[in-house]
């Protein structure tokens, strides 16, 4: 069996972001994603849309939840995953980003997925390959399948996204999510707010088409979504908040600031979460609100179908030669 598909044609040879696609390209990722999800809850979870296909997963930063969510996406769709890490590869050994793409694209791989710490690398070694190439986040400015996983999370939950407000709160100058999620939101009529301190957001934040705030409650008032982002220390020159404790003092999620959102507002977070930093653990921890263990599944579920879809356009390339 083999999941529904949408008669939508999806026109991309590669995902490189959200920022690219338009709202039927979109709807359709999140409608053949649906239909996987309850596959993915089988005993027989196998299929055959990718036999013969190699997938090539690249991770230049460290990575739990997406590098295995598109290797157990890859291996469910029949495809053979290779796991390449840089740290063992020539790359260690001073070998550039093109070589490296020329050296693999001499062995004929079908899919890459490059997740890589500088804004633009994965569009640069999307030029140079003849393989479909996913980007599993480039530096601070796309993450498309967390943006589109967190989508289909809420879609599942509240039945639309098409009339919702979602608050997106914490370090969003550095967040690649919450740049795509920004793109997904506003292209499917979801309203959005920013809350965060003037230091954690990017400038000219005001092109993004967002409301800004500055401060939790005023942020979060009557929202259908709470989005916290991780604090990325890792990608922060320089002091950009005065200590993790005063931060979660004025910016971590508890059941205080939330009390000012919806009452069954849904809670997000793309992990991995700093809890008592940007969210409380019982917060984090709600069965009822939370929806974070939601977004691991519908991960999957995603990475299905953009790897399907692109399979698809490969299939039609090489009827076309």
């Amino acid at each position: 069996m083999t999941a529904e598909r949408t008669s939508h044609y999806f026109p991309h040879r590669h995902l490189l972001g959200i920022e690219e696609l338009s709202a039927p390209d979109i709807l359709h990722l999140l409608d053949l994603a649906d239909s996987y999800v309850a596959l993915n809850r089988r005993a027989e979870k196998k299929q055959d849309t990718l036999r013969g296909r190699t997938q090539i997963n690249m991770f230049f930063e460290a990575s739990t939840r997406t590098r295995t969510s598109f290797e157990l996406a890859g291996k469910r769709l029949g495809a053979d995953v290779i796991n390449m890490s840089p740290t063992t590869s020539a790359i260690k050994k001073g070998e550039t980003l093109i070589d490296t793409a020329a050296t693999l694209n001499a062995m004929h791989p079908d899919v890459l997925v490059v997740r890589h710490p500088d804004s633009g690398a994965v569009k640069l070694l999307a030029n140079a390959v003849n393989a479909a190439v996913i980007n599993a986040g480039d530096g601070s400015h796309e993450h498309p399948t967390q943006a589109l996983l967190d989508a289909l999370t809420i879609r599942r939950r509240l039945g639309t996204l098409s009339g919702l407000t979602v608050a997106i709160c914490g370090d969003i100058a550095h967040s690649r999510v919450a740049r795509s999620n920004i793109l997904l939101f506003n292209t499917l009529g979801v309203r959005v707010r920013l809350v965060a301190p003037p230091t954690l957001l990017p400038t000219a934040v005001e092109r993004y088409g967002v409301e800004v705030h500055h401060d939790m409650r005023e942020g979060l008032k009557d929202v259908d979504i709470v989005m916290m982002l991780r604090l990325q220390l890792e990608r922060m020159q320089g002091s950009f908040v005065p200590s993790e404790r005063e931060y979660f003092h004025y910016y971590g999620l508890d059941y205080d600031k939330l009390a000012v959102a919806k009452p069954d507002a849904l809670i997000m977070h793309p992990g991995p979460m700093n809890r008592g930093v940007e969210i409380d653990s019982e917060v984090a921890d709600d069965i009822n609100r939370s929806v974070i263990l939601d977004q691991v599944e519908m991960g999957v579920a995603v990475r299905q179908a953009c790897l399907e879809v692109l399979a698809h356009n490969l299939d039609k390339s090489d009827h076309n030669q």
